[in-house]
């Protein structure tokens, strides 16, 4: 009787496990959970792409079918110098998706940061003219899409040059060319590989002026017979801004526009945003600290309430899955990802999928659930 009521005892409390233990013991994972559904992927650093972070490459090849190059493949790295390009580091980046069989992402063609400094100045330090800028843009460009022509599958080929009010990012892109530069490098992207889907990716992507700026920048390269297949949502998701409904307003305006909706970089943040908080900047040791106050890891209820953020916008992705093409997370492990020191050096953020020790946290579970609810 003791041995039969032991029995009893563990079945009761697997019955009472919470779904994400069941899922785990299943088997399933965010790969299986959403393959007749959308993508689901993650941007691989240089230590993954060479192999030398060997738990967070399993945890890659098990839970993802879709990478983005976090950083190899931006035009300062591609292009250091006019006309000598290193593609070691991206040539890797493809490699490693096409011997998983992951959907491949080349990120990003054209962006003001993270470029090389003689992009955009003569030898004398002057401006370049519009056509110079034009035919630099083109080279870079063909010379990097046609590398990876039918091996890429899509391209970010502009990102973030639009504002939060719907103007246009001030930069020198921007300055030289106007807004032309948007659809040129569209343009360019296509000739190059005629295959590739070809995305606009952005920030604060659910700002209703962004949004309207946007959808007219998709339109207008529409009409010009330029292909342009998505618009990518960063989603770098804080735990009150912006609401699901502000989010799902703007999924379906892009989607009204006769494109794809890609999340592109989502995490999600559990501190405290240092914008709009009353704390006294100047006084920077206190302020650092009142930014971050998790150091040792997230209290229960902001845990709970995290991992319902995550489950909310997940359940709101399922809703429009059929006007979403994939959703990324920007990196695997909480220890990788870009939230730790931004905006301030040394912050402790939990913003994803997989802690610092590689383990599956509890929310994976609750978000492949989700795909088994009618």
């Amino acid at each position: 009787m003791k041995r039969l009521f032991i029995f009893l005892g563990a079945a009761a409390i697997t019955a009472l496990t919470p779904c994400n233990i069941n899922a785990q013991r299943s088997n399933a994972t965010l790969k299986t959970a959403f393959k007749d559904t959308f993508y689901i992927g993650t941007a691989m650093s240089l230590p993954q792409i060479y192999g030398k972070d060997r738990k967070s490459v399993e945890i890659i090849k098990k839970q993802f079918s879709s990478i983005v190059a976090e950083n190899c493949m931006k035009s300062m790295f591609l292009q250091p110098e006019e006309d000598k390009f290193f593609f070691d580091d991206a040539d890797k980046f493809v490699a490693f998706g096409e011997k998983n069989n992951m959907f491949i992402i080349g990120h990003t063609l054209i962006w003001h940061s993270q470029l090389p400094k003689w992009f955009f100045t003569e030898k004398d330090g002057r401006d370049v003219s519009p056509e110079v800028l034009m035919q630099r843009m083109k080279n870079h460009i063909t010379t990097v899409v046609s590398r990876y022509k039918g091996r890429v599958k899509g391209w970010d080929v502009v990102n973030e040059a639009i504002m939060e009010d719907g103007s246009y990012r001030k930069s020198k892109f921007y300055e030289i060319l106007g807004e032309d530069f948007i659809p040129l490098a569209f343009q360019y992207a296509h000739e190059a590989d005629p295959d590739a889907e070809l995305y606009y990716n952005d920030y604060n992507e659910w700002y209703p002026g962004k949004v309207a700026t946007v959808i007219k920048m998709v339109k207008d390269i529409k009409a010009r017979g330029i292909r342009i297949d998505g618009v990518g949502m960063q989603a770098h998701v804080g735990m009150d801004t912006p609401s699901v409904s502000e989010y799902e307003t703007a999924i379906s305006a892009y989607a009204q526009s006769g494109v794809k909706v890609n999340i592109t970089e989502l995490d999600i943040s559990a501190l405290p945003s240092p914008w709009g908080t009353s704390a006294n900047v100047s006084d920077k040791i206190a302020y650092d600290e009142k930014m971050n106050p998790y150091k040792k890891g997230l209290p229960a209820d902001v845990q709970a309430g995290w991992e319902k953020r995550y489950e909310d916008f997940f359940r709101l992705f399922l809703k429009h899955k059929n006007s979403i093409r994939r959703v990324t997370l920007w990196g695997v492990t909480d220890s990788q990802s870009w939230k730790n020191d931004f905006p301030i050096k040394g912050r402790t953020d939990y913003p994803l999928l997989f802690d610092r020790q590689y383990r599956t946290k509890p929310v994976v579970g609750k978000i492949i659930q989700l795909t088994k609810e009618k």
